[in-house]
């Protein structure tokens, strides 16, 4: 900038950079290199749960908050003596404004609902700074919009770094993916325009059972735009931000078509009384989460995707059209590209899907780019089980699994087979895992098969508790086999009490 200092031009145009950055890219880490150059202070690559307080690691951030405060008063005083203002560095000291106000109201973003009465002194900065005496700053952003991105960008930190943990970088790009679902690879378009328009945009989490795609759900709807209201000194009610989740396998056709769109009654046997569907229900800021996607029956694909292409529906048995107002998430551990070839999935449903899309990535994954994630991961596990026990009970688990376990265990449940191995070894010091129960048993099962020891019966729970395992959920394994789900639960439950005798 002109109107200053090589060294300080540079330093408030990484400010203004960072202030639109996505926290959980290598970017972030640059711009604040950049910005504080031989003062900058290496930390972690990844910016993750790993302490046990995210905003405890922030020391950078408090050496440009402290410098930028200072600055940005002395660059006021240069605006109000220029006689010209040249375009571009009133947009790098606007951006940089916007920086300095996020940091100084941080804290009092609180992830709550409540009254938010801190405005006035937010929206009194925001006057001092964006009007200069004898000058026309020209600004198209509304404080009170400018204050609900702030919460906004607040939220979802906080739910993207509390729900996605692991210091590996295949977590670190998972958390930056979710970001840009949420605000968009150009934050400065989504602050003008896009906050508005991304209930349009269907989500789409991809990945293998047990590797949180309900978390992600749940970080994206815990994160939606809702909209400030200065009259009343607080955001919209607490039903702005609803998250209706259902499980597409764990309900017949019937009535994940009830759940969805509603019924009127009387139009099916038990239905006594009008019920309003989730899709209805669902507010602007609301979510509607459509896990197992893959096991969508056809008939309910093509309701959806007219659901998807006119943000319309109706519900079972009325011909009258209501609006869907939310944003729709899907989540499946299948293969969408396969289940199209055999006809189980709609092509254009899936096209309809694919604009914005997440994988979340299997933990063996993580495990061979960062091999310390499984310590981190277990250390999390069993702070969640014990509580302040945690430092003293991690030794025991970690000492179980290190003389148990193979050191390449690619821990085929993922998340959720950690979490159960840490509790198995707390509550009976001792976990066994499925497919070391299944190797121990081969040569006994390969010598009865030979010798036609084992009944039909005995070789289809084997076999399915096999599938099973591979398949990492019922709902897979079932397709696999050609059986009904509930039939190969039964199997490898049957399996299971077998193999505990």
């Amino acid at each position: 900038m002109s109107l200053l200092a090589a060294r300080e031009s540079h330093f408030l145009q990484s400010v203004a950079n960072l202030a639109y950055s996505n926290p959980f890219l290598p970017e972030r880490i640059a711009l604040e290199r950049a910005a504080l150059q031989q003062d900058f202070v290496p930390g972690e690559p990844t910016w993750s749960a790993s302490a046990a307080d995210p905003d405890a690691a922030r020391p950078n951030v408090a050496l440009i908050y402290a410098r930028l405060e200072t600055m940005i008063d002395a660059l006021r005083v240069h605006l109000q003596a220029a006689a010209d203002i040249h375009p571009a560095e009133i947009a790098v000291y606007q951006e940089c404004v916007h920086y300095l106000l996020y940091q100084r109201y941080y804290s009092q973003f609180v992830l709550t609902r409540d009254r938010t009465p801190f405005y006035p002194h937010f929206s009194a900065d925001w006057a001092h700074y964006n009007h200069i005496p004898g000058k026309r700053i020209e600004t198209a952003l509304d404080p009170v919009h400018v204050f609900a991105c702030f919460r906004q960008v607040r939220r979802a930190f906080h739910h993207i770094f509390d729900n996605i943990i692991g210091n590996s970088m295949p977590a670190s790009r998972l958390r930056a993916s979710v970001w840009q679902s949420i605000f968009t690879h150009d934050m400065r378009r989504y602050l003008r325009t896009m906050y508005a328009r991304m209930g349009d945009f269907p989500t789409l989490i991809t990945g293998p059972s047990g590797t949180g795609k309900e978390l992600v759900a749940r970080a994206i709807a815990g994160s939606r735009y809702v909209p400030f209201h200065p009259e009343r000194m607080a955001f919209a009610d607490a039903k702005s931000e609803s998250f209706f989740a259902i499980n597409l396998a764990a309900l017949s056709p019937a009535l994940v078509e009830s759940e969805l769109f509603g019924h009127r009654r009387g139009s099916f046997t038990g239905a006594v009384a009008d019920r309003k569907g989730w899709l209805e229900a669902c507010p602007p800021a609301g979510s509607v989460f459509l896990d197992e996607l893959g096991e969508m029956d056809l008939s309910i694909q093509v309701k959806i995707l007219r659901v998807m292409e006119t943000r319309k529906f109706s519900a079972v048995g009325d011909t009258a059209t209501r609006d869907f107002r939310g944003k729709l998430i899907a989540a499946t551990n299948r293969e969408l590209a396969l289940e199209i070839r055999a006809g189980r999935f709609r092509e254009d449903l899936y096209y309809r899907l694919c604009a914005d899309q997440i994988r979340t990535p299997p933990l063996s994954e993580q495990i061979r780019e960062s091999p310390g994630v499984l310590r981190e991961l277990l250390l999390y596990m069993v702070r969640r089980a014990v509580g302040d026990e945690a430092e003293l009970a991690l030794p025991e688990v970690e000492r179980w699994i290190g003389v148990n376990l193979p050191a390449n265990y690619p821990w085929p449940g993922n998340y959720r087979e950690v979490e159960q191995c840490v509790r198995n070894i707390l509550i009976h010091g001792s976990y066994q895992p499925m497919d070391a129960a299944s190797l121990t048993g081969q040569d006994e099962f390969f010598t009865k098969f030979r010798a036609g020891q084992w009944s039909a019966e005995e070789v289809l729970a084997k076999y399915a508790a096999q599938v099973y395992l591979q398949a990492g959920s019922y709902e897979e394994a079932a397709r696999r086999l050609g059986l009904d789900r509930r039939t190969v639960r039964a199997k490898v439950q049957k399996y299971l009490e077998e193999e505990s005798k």
